[in-house]
């Protein structure tokens, strides 16, 4: 394990200082996929935060990110990072935005998007609702059964995936399309996947951090798998990767590596 070698250090840095810096995905890491934080990992963040500075890093937008995490995000945490850091809050403030719309152009957009529509229309699943692609500032997220599905379809469609790997194998169908257009696609939560520009993955926020004040960053998530949305800044060299099952799981390899 990457994380090994960091308990001692962790150990030794129970002060105020809060020199260690603690990056968190989102979905089944601190909330079950798209559902609120439960009140006890939402107080055990907050006496977190005591010792350690504290990041939150997802692919939603802030809106969503605030829904999942109970309230007003960028005034709990220390680095609230909105699809993959490409729209960031530290101490509250804006500090970057980035386009994936000015990235792109309107003209590789609308062929990208009438490719993805295609795809979806001939697309052979169970159940189909809408909000099938949705824009946020800094990616696309393609969802083959549609956002707007029920808790119940959005699991049911999770295990139908598993084994038969429409999300996997919509990825290779765009890979194959778009050879040379600069995306990189990443698979994440339950439902969807994401599509950004190379480099525009969670990796993105660590170039918002000053990391020379921090003495270890640690990173959690579930998707720490290769093709999974946690994987790159998992594998950074910047970062301490932990992998965990689910939110019982984080708080229980944090009291673990912070001796609470």
């Amino acid at each position: 394990s990457r994380a090994e070698h960091t308990e001692t250090q962790c150990s030794k840095t129970m002060t105020a200082k809060r020199d260690i810096l603690c990056l968190f995905d989102i979905d089944g890491t601190l909330t079950p996929s798209r559902l609120v934080i439960k009140p006890e990992m939402k107080q055990f963040l907050q006496d977190l935060r005591k010792i350690a500075t504290i990041g939150i890093v997802g692919g939603s937008d802030k809106a969503k990110q605030e829904e999942q995490m109970g309230g007003d995000a960028t005034g709990m945490y220390d680095y609230v990072f909105s699809e993959n850091g490409l729209v960031a809050y530290k101490d509250g403030k804006l500090i970057g935005k980035e386009s994936i719309k000015k990235w792109m152009g309107e003209e590789k957009i609308t062929v990208f998007v009438n490719f993805c529509l295609r795809y979806l229309a001939d697309l052979d699943i169970p159940k189909k609702r809408g909000t099938f692609i949705e824009f946020r500032d800094g990616l696309i997220n393609v969802c083959p059964i549609g956002r707007n599905c029920s808790q119940e379809e959005r699991i049911e469609f999770f295990e139908y995936d598993k084994v038969h790997e429409i999300r996997i194998n919509f990825v290779k169908a765009l890979e194959k399309e778009f050879p040379d257009i600069g995306l990189k696609y990443s698979i994440g939560g339950q439902i969807s996947f994401d599509v950004f520009p190379i480099g525009w993955d969670k990796t993105f926020c660590l170039g918002l951090i000053d990391v020379s004040q921090f003495k270890e960053i640690h990173f959690f998530g579930d998707k720490t798998y290769e093709g999974g949305n946690d994987y790159e800044i998992f594998v950074d060299p910047r970062t301490i990767g932990h992998t965990v099952a689910n939110p019982e799981d984080t708080m229980k390899q944090l009291k673990e590596l912070f001796k609470l």
